[in-house]
Parts: C-alpha cells; sequence; structure tokens
C-alpha cells in the first residue's frame, strides 16, 4: 500500500504541474489510498472502492493515460480526469494517480498560444514552439524565430497542449518533433537534445523519466 513516505516521492511532482483547482486520487489496486481534495472536491474516502466509469477503471483497464470527461453518475459531481498508471513493483504499488478537474477544463488542444515580446502580443502557432521553459517565475516560449513570455505558467499550459508535447522537468515542456536525440549526461543523467536551436541539451529529471519513458516507448 501507497504509504506517507511512498507519498511524498510524488507531492513535489503534484504541486508543480497541477492547478490548484485539482483534488488528487491515487489508487492502490482496488481502491483508493490517498486523496487530496482541491476545490473541485469529489469527496473520495481512503479506502472506497473504484466505480465503474472512473478514470481510475479505464487507466487499469487500457494500462496507458487516460483523460476524459466523467459524467456525475460515477461520484455524484462531474468532472474531467487525467489518470497514469503506477507500477512501482519495489514498494507494492500497482495503481493509478487520477487528477481531477472541473469540467470545463475539458477543450480541445489550442492551436495558437499568445506570447509578449516587449509590448507586443503575438499568437504563436504551437506546431511552432520548440520548447516552454519556466525560469525566476517567468515562462518562455522558444520558437525557431524568437522567444516570448507567457503570462500562464508551465502547470496550465501543459493541459492547454496535444499530446505532441510531453513535459520533462519542472522546468520544461518540450515538442516532441524537435527532439533529435536522448542520451546520458556524464553523470549519467537522461537527457534530450534538440535538432533546434542546434546544440540545446535539456535535463530529464528523476520525477519525470518514467513518464517520458513511457511516452516514448524506450
Amino acid at each position: 500500500m501507497l504509504d506517507n513516505n511512498h507519498f511524498r516521492q510524488f507531492s513535489t511532482f503534484i504541486e508543480d504541474w497541477v492547478p490548484k483547482e485539482a483534488s488528487i486520487a491515487i489508487a492502490d489496486e482496488d481502491k483508493y489510498v490517498t486523496y487530496i481534495p482541491g476545490s473541485h472536491d469529489i469527496q473520495i474516502n481512503q479506502g472506497q472502492p473504484i466505480p465503474s466509469g472512473s478514470i481510475t477503471e479505464r487507466v487499469y483497464a487500457q494500462k496507458c493515460r487516460v483523460e476524459s470527461l466523467v459524467d456525475k453518475s460515477v461520484f455524484g459531481v462531474p468532472y474531467y480526469g487525467v489518470g497514469y498508471p503506477l507500477e512501482y513493483k519495489e514498494v507494492g504499488i500497482n495503481g493509478a494517480l487520477t487528477v481531477i478537474l472541473p469540467p470545463e477544463y475539458y477543450s480541445s488542444p489550442v492551436s495558437f498560444i499568445v506570447g509578449r515580446k516587449d509590448d507586443l502580443w503575438i499568437p504563436i502557432a504551437v506546431d511552432q514552439i520548440i520548447y516552454m521553459e519556466s525560469h525566476q517565475k517567468k515562462t518562455h516560449i522558444i520558437t525557431e524565430e524568437d522567444c516570448f513570455q507567457s503570462k500562464y505558467p508551465l502547470k496550465t499550459l501543459e493541459h492547454r497542449l496535444s499530446n505532441s508535447f510531453i513535459r520533462i522537468h519542472r522546468s520544461y515542456i518540450v515538442n516532441i518533433s524537435y527532439m533529435k536525440q536522448i542520451s546520458r549526461d556524464v553523470a549519467s543523467n537522461l537527457e534530450i537534445t534538440l535538432s533546434k536551436p542546434e546544440g540545446t541539451t535539456l535535463s530529464i529529471s528523476q520525477s519525470y523519466v518514467q513518464k517520458v519513458r513511457d511516452t516514448l516507448g524506450f
């Protein structure tokens, strides 16, 4: 079962990327073992069995990331859920983590994001974005042509992007199509080399290694 020591391994990762409205549910096998309510609270109790139709059940069935709207017939409150499988056999976990958001969070991925350059606000096509970086509490959008700022933090932008983008670090979201290769640095940590800007490398933090491996299949 997932105890407090194991949960602390997820806590920093969770705080970095989930909006304040989100509730977090962690399931181990056939029941929920941890629930952290946000402002959109569907009131899951510790030890509660996993109901049919929930995001958690779908993660178990599909064994992959699942996101969908769920109507009020499951918990009495509708929600938009994003679920991830958890498989850490060394600590006895075989379950799922679900981010629970208000239904209005559900939307098709955006095609453009507005970035600021000096006193101009410029719509940027998302397929032109190479990566996004959080640095000194500012969000930077890097394209082939320039660098822009966004008023939104990475954890908000992440939910507005398609599966062509992947979070690799608390400070980076990368456009997969601009990844040239994945290798290990001198300390044997994984890093990504981008095709543009030439020679740019970004570290994959330990908190995101398994997610990157699962997404990219290596």
